[in-house]
């Protein structure tokens, strides 16, 4: 307390540039040591997969290595039945069957058919990744604005999930017919939910008095709604766009089935289901590409999070 009776407050501390250069640093650094934690996961999985195919699965009967002449005879211990080379093939088979050719005498490799595939799978399910999130946006905008529609449409909302996609599916195909438009819907199915719930909660988020200043400038609520909660609700709705992903992704690949799509993973992994027999390292093949593609559109909608929320506090964090 000053002699004149006043209280001195402390004035606010403004980030250095050696500060903000540090916290940088600090996040790059989180960021470097999260993609070798994942890469050392990959490959724990991978050795302890041979690991037991080595205890457990049939003879290794290798005549030429890599093609350096080096054989491999080896007799394993125990037999685990879950081992053998048709429920667990190697992985460095399953590697080997993306460079050899789809079917026999065919031109096209493996990996070429499925990364078609993918590229196809991966249309169709940003397209219902699009139309999901939109329509999420929509319902979590009304319900935030009338108390009314939330309590007598959320329960309904909450309750469409609890139905099986894969029971559900037939039945959209039927109403819309065996193309596209079916399986945009299905994803759509999948994505506008997490949408809706995580927006209804960042709509919420802002400071009540930032929404009293608004309204004491006499703001409308598309005013209020543009400058203040939309902006607020963007963590929650990046949040949900990255779960919305990976979701259209299984809508699509499950509703090419049925929607009788013959270019997508969905289709390829039927065919290679009905030949697993005589070669089970397409359908783990199928399977791996369908993960990646699922991975590789949660780091886009990670890369847009990034951007866009660039500058605020804790956006290099998830």
């Amino acid at each position: 307390m000053t002699s004149a009776g006043t209280i001195d407050l402390p004035s606010p501390s403004i980030p250095t540039e050696p500060a903000i250069e540090a916290a940088r640093g600090s996040r790059t650094h989180s960021g470097t040591r999260r993609m070798a934690t994942l890469a050392g996961f990959g490959i724990l999985v991978l050795a302890l997969w041979e690991a037991v195919k080595w205890l457990g699965g049939v003879p290794w009967r290798f005549k030429d290595v890599l093609g350096t002449g080096l054989a491999i005879d080896y007799s394993p211990p125990f037999r685990f039945p879950f081992a053998n080379d048709l429920n667990l093939p190697h992985w460095f088979s399953i590697l080997g069957a993306l460079a050899a050719p789809v079917q026999r005498n065919a031109q096209q490799t493996l990996g070429e058919f499925l990364l078609g595939a993918a590229l196809y799978t991966w249309r169709e399910a940003a397209i219902g990744f699009a139309v999901g999130a939109l329509l999420g946006l929509v319902l979590a905008t009304l319900f935030v604005h009338s108390r009314l529609l939330e309590r007598a449409f959320v329960p309904y909302v909450v309750a469409s999930q609890t139905i099986p996609i894969v029971a559900l599916a037939p039945m959209i195909v039927y109403a819309f017919g065996p193309n596209v438009a079916s399986v945009v819907v299905i994803a759509s199915y999948l994505t506008f939910f997490p949408v809706t719930i995580a927006m209804i909660r960042g709509l919420r988020a802002p400071d009540p008095r930032a929404l009293e200043l608004m309204r004491s400038y006499a703001a409308g609520r598309w005013a209020i709604y543009r400058k203040v909660r939309l902006p607020a609700s963007l963590p929650y709705m990046f949040t949900a766009l990255k779960i919305a992903a990976t979701a259209s992704i299984v809508g699509a690949i499950i509703g090419e089935g049925p929607g009788g799509i013959p270019d997508g993973l969905g289709r390829a992994i039927i065919n290679f289901n009905q030949q697993y027999i005589s070669g089970p390292e397409k359908l783990w093949a199928a399977i791996l590409v369908s993960s990646l593609l699922g991975i590789s559109f949660f780091i886009l909608i990670r890369a847009a999070e990034l951007v866009v929320l660039r500058g605020r506090p804790g956006a290099a964090e998830g």
